[in-house]
């Protein structure tokens, strides 16, 4: 049975997805093998696919240097995810959050 991806409600794949898809699945490796590889412990990688943890700096070092990839790719990721949880979340406080006017005689 295909497992579904790891996904943000708004529909953008969690950096685990990119892991189990790209990684895992491409190269036939287990979550024991790729936490060797990487140098972290076999509960991170399960945390990380199963989206319950999030691309850190220094994961996105690891996974870029494994994976011919840039830190900024992970990283990237994660961010999108970041942001649509904020959006998700914060929709209350950020709604009461009146613009800024320009002073009078400002430039535009």
């Amino acid at each position: 049975m295909a497992r579904k991806p790891s996904v943000t409600r708004r529909g953008s794949p969690h950096a685990g997805y990119e892991v189990r898809e790209r990684i895992l699945a491409y190269y036939g490796l287990t979550h024991e093998e790729l936490a060797k590889a990487l140098g972290v412990s076999r509960r991170t990688i399960s945390l990380l696919v199963n989206g319950r943890r999030g691309v850190s700096p220094e994961m996105s070092l690891r996974l870029s240097k494994l994976s011919g990839t840039t830190p900024e790719h992970w990283l990237g990721i994660q961010q999108v995810v970041n942001l649509e949880r904020a959006r998700r979340t914060g929709k209350t406080a950020v709604g009461r959050i009146k613009a800024l006017k320009a002073p009078r005689g400002a430039r535009k």
